[in-house]
């Protein structure tokens, strides 16, 4: 199959301040043939200049200068409609009116199961594809 044929992965943000976590995801993510980007921090996503690359958001929630929901608030209006899949470990911060919550979000607490997570990952890129064609 010639490189011009072949399909590029699915671009998966992933956004934590946990080193750990952070690598353990990028293991889950690419054994699934997804493309993995970690960012240690919301501000380091923002400052990337790839934001409208990505093709799903998985961010922690409890994170300094700028927790998940703001993150998520942030990258859906440059990309509106763009599936969010929060993760925490701890659910007291999930406490917030429906107003702070981003659209098509997800939301899985820490320990998560590996393979219902990359559920929620295909299920958001269907469901992205299926509004916005990839080029």
């Amino acid at each position: 199959m010639a490189k011009a044929d072949q399909v590029r992965p699915a671009l998966v943000a992933v956004v934590d301040d946990d080193q750990r976590i952070l690598e353990s995801l990028e293991i889950l993510l690419e054994s699934a043939g997804y493309d993995a980007r970690l960012f240690p921090s919301a501000t380091a996503l923002l400052e990337s200049g790839g934001v409208q690359e990505i093709e799903c958001l998985i961010s922690d929630v409890g994170m300094p200068v700028m927790d998940g929901f703001e993150l998520a608030r942030a990258v859906q209006a440059g990309s509106p409609g763009l599936p969010v899949i929060l993760i925490t470990g701890r659910p007291d911060l999930l406490h917030r009116s429906p107003s702070d919550w981003p659209r098509d979000c997800r939301v899985f607490k820490k320990p998560f199961d590996g393979p219902e997570l990359l559920r929620a990952v295909a299920d958001a890129l269907r469901s992205l594809h299926y509004r916005r064609p990839r080029l």
